[in-house]
C-alpha cells in the first residue's frame, strides 16, 4: 500500500481482519436461528478492504462490502450489496475501540455501532434505524473473532 496522509485511518481498519462468526438478534432477545461468518481481507495491492459474509438463514442475505479511506481525510466508506440486489454507500469510522456506519437515504436512514472488546477478539454492536425522525433499535450483532 502507498502512503498518504490517511494512512492512519487504513491502520485501524486492520483491526478487522480475519476470520469471525457472528450472530444477531433483536434488541435484549435472544438470538436469530442461523450462525454467520463473515471475513475482511485486504485485496491485493491495494489499500482496501473486502468483506465478505454468509448467514445459515434463508431470510438474512449473504454479500460483499468494499471498504476504503479517502488518501486525503481521516474519512472511511464501505460499499455495500448484498443477495437482495441491495446496494448502499456508508461513511465508516474506527477510533478508539470503537467501529462506526452510518447513512441517510432511502428507505431509511441507517447507523452501526460496534464495540470491540479489550482483546479485539469480539465485536458488541447494534444497527439502528431511523423512523419518524427518532432513532430505533433494528437488531443486536455479536462478532466473534476465529482464531
Amino acid at each position: 500500500m502507498s502512503e498518504s496522509t490517511n494512512a492512519v485511518a487504513r491502520e485501524r481498519l486492520e483491526a478487522l481482519v480475519g476470520q469471525w462468526t457472528f450472530q444477531a438478534g433483536p434488541p435484549g432477545g435472544p438470538p436469530w436461528p442461523g450462525a454467520g461468518r463473515v471475513s475482511f481481507e485486504w485485496l491485493d495491492g491495494v489499500p482496501l478492504l473486502i468483506q465478505r459474509w454468509h448467514v445459515d438463514a434463508p431470510e438474512a442475505p449473504g454479500g460483499l462490502a468494499v471498504i476504503g479511506c479517502d488518501g486525503m481525510s481521516d474519512t472511511c466508506y464501505q460499499l455495500y450489496t448484498d443477495e437482495r440486489d441491495v446496494q448502499r454507500v456508508y461513511e465508516m469510522s474506527m477510533t478508539d475501540g470503537v467501529w462506526q456506519l452510518w447513512r441517510d437515504g432511502q428507505p431509511f436512514a441507517q447507523r452501526f455501532t460496534g464495540t470491540f472488546s479489550d482483546d479485539g477478539k469480539a465485536i458488541a454492536g447494534l444497527w439502528e434505524i431511523q423512523e419518524d425522525g427518532a432513532w430505533k433499535t433494528d437488531f443486536e450483532l455479536t462478532y466473534t473473532k476465529i482464531a
